[in-house]
């Protein structure tokens, strides 16, 4: 390649920054500029899954679970469940027994207000309690593959059953805290969660369906990531999306906008492991 020819790809490479750079400003004026006084929470009977804003070959994938990549990690996760681990030598199966039984509808209920830290805490945040406090072990990291693989194997006792979660009185001031976080624009777009799962859902961004942001299948798999992701990843990304610092994992804002989320997709039958683009 001579020297014309790399500085017309130097060149390109520039121009399609700016393409993408431009093109985010638009898209940010186009849902900033969406009839917000019009705005408001999605009624009950009209929440609909992420699963209904999904493509025929999307829905396919999840529907058949020898093709769902995700049941990888929920057959890892079957394999934790009853393998003995930390000084105490115990298996989650020594206290909880058959999954299928113990953890039916326990997902569905989380994030749940814990009594020994006065508030609320994810079903990640629950397996790393119970390594801590009964099997002497170490906490597993945020978005490693053993947490997320027995979050899926969890959750996954769960499909089919109604989400319950923010039913608990004692959630209520954090339930608001969520929402209020949802509602809040932030970051350089000046962009909240509302702007594009209430205003805007059935429309697509960058190629993609804009949901309603039901969290009704994590852990799910993102064909993006090419691998399992929790909610938390989501938001995460989300913020950094509109350009605004994101919280750390576990913090308790994003622990009080996934119990929002949840709270609102009542009545929704979980789907973990769910697949998304």
């Amino acid at each position: 390649m001579d020297r014309r020819q790399r500085l017309f790809v130097h060149r390109l490479g520039i121009d399609h920054g700016r393409m993408k750079f431009w093109r985010a400003i638009a898209v940010a004026t186009l849902l900033a500029a969406a009839p917000a006084l019009l705005a408001g929470e999605i009624a009950p009977e009209a929440r609909r899954s992420g699963y209904a804003f999904m493509g025929p070959d999307t829905r396919a994938m999840q529907d058949d679970d020898t093709a769902n990549p995700g049941m990888l990690f929920v057959l890892d996760g079957e394999a934790l469940w009853t393998k003995k681990t930390g000084s105490a030598e115990k298996a989650c199966a020594d206290c909880h027994g058959d999954a299928r039984g113990s953890m039916k509808g326990v997902a569905a209920r989380y994030p749940a207000f814990e009594k020994a830290v006065g508030r609320p805490i994810t079903l990640d945040q629950r397996i790393n309690l119970c390594r801590a406090n009964h099997q002497q072990a170490t906490p597993l990291p945020y978005e490693s593959r053993d947490l997320l693989a027995l979050s899926a194997f969890v959750a996954h006792q769960s499909r089919g059953v109604a989400i319950t979660a923010g039913d608990d009185p004692q959630l209520k001031q954090f339930v608001e805290q969520g929402r209020d976080l949802f509602m809040q624009r932030e970051g350089q777009l000046n962009l909240a969660c509302t702007n594009c799962h209430d205003d805007n859902f059935d429309r697509h961004l960058a190629g993609a369906p804009i949901t309603q942001a039901q969290p009704t299948g994590y852990p799910l798999y993102r064909l993006e990531w090419q691998t399992l992701g929790s909610l938390e990843r989501r938001l995460r990304s989300c913020m950094s999306g509109v350009r605004a610092q994101a919280y750390d994992y576990g913090a308790p804002e994003l622990v009080a906008l996934e119990l929002y989320l949840m709270s609102r997709a009542r009545g929704l039958p979980m789907e973990t492991p769910a697949v998304r683009p």
